[in-house]
């Protein structure tokens, strides 16, 4: 099963966590303002793909980009795939279960995540 990741980003004053899924040897990345939640939909900004190192990596990000710590991490299945929608299934340390990245339509880089349960 592919990896994910979720990373707490802090640059002072900003803050900001960022979902990471393993795709054909990158880091396909969303930043989201919190992390995810049961029941709560996030905005996502989808975000040029990252280096497959961030699935392990905790620390400070060169150039002066803040630091990174690891909030959650595990496996993910894909249920199903559009252009403009992903149904994902998370197992990992603090998602377990179903969600749901859906494109919105006022820019290329706007998604919305919306958790659900293990059902």
């Amino acid at each position: 099963m592919p990896r994910y990741v979720i990373l707490r980003h802090e640059k002072p004053p900003e803050l900001h966590f960022d979902l990471m899924l393993e795709r054909d040897g990158v880091l396909k990345t969303w930043s989201l303002a919190q992390p995810p939640e049961l029941g709560v939909e996030i905005e996502a900004e989808a975000l040029p793909d990252h280096r497959l190192a961030y699935l392990d990596y905790e620390g400070p990000i060169s150039g002066d980009r803040g630091f990174v710590t690891r909030w959650d991490r595990g496996n993910y299945d894909i249920e199903r795939e559009s252009e403009s929608e992903m149904i994902v299934r998370f197992a990992g340390e603090k998602l377990v279960g179903r969600a749901v990245l859906c494109h919105v339509s006022n820019s290329e880089n706007s998604w919305r995540l919306s958790v659900g349960s293990e059902s």
